[in-house]
């Protein structure tokens, strides 16, 4: 499975890998796992260095628009650092601003250890 994730209690971060070409069934899978966890309002370190897409510009607004919902549901959501190939970081961000709704940090990486610094340096 390209995405994959573990969450680290005692820190409250969920570390995810995604690998390989990454769908919008995969993300959702992501999303409704983490949500029946009650890990929303945890950090996100999200790795996807190694990931790609072949997602439709219709499937990526439709992943944004189910993010905005959570948050305009009341969700509380954890910061979120996400670590992309060199190549989409402008894509990435423009998706991100998108989820600026979100009243959480986010920043984008283009590697995982200022990344990880960055999002243990916040206030738990």
């Amino acid at each position: 499975m390209p995405v994959h994730w573990e969450v680290d209690l005692q820190q409250k971060l969920v570390t995810v890998v995604a690998e390989g070409d990454v769908t919008r069934a995969e993300v959702e899978a992501y999303l409704e796992a983490i949500g029946q966890a009650g890990l929303y309002g945890y950090s996100k370190l999200f790795d996807g260095k190694r990931a790609a897409t072949h997602m439709t510009s219709e499937e990526i607004l439709s992943l944004g628009a189910r993010m905005r919902a959570l948050h305009a549901e009341g969700h509380q959501m954890g910061a979120l650092a996400a670590v992309v190939p060199e190549g989409q970081v402008e894509a990435v961000s423009r998706v991100l601003g998108m989820l600026a709704a979100a009243d959480r940090p986010m920043r984008v990486f283009r590697q995982i250890g200022p990344a990880r610094k960055w999002i243990r340096s916040l206030p738990g």
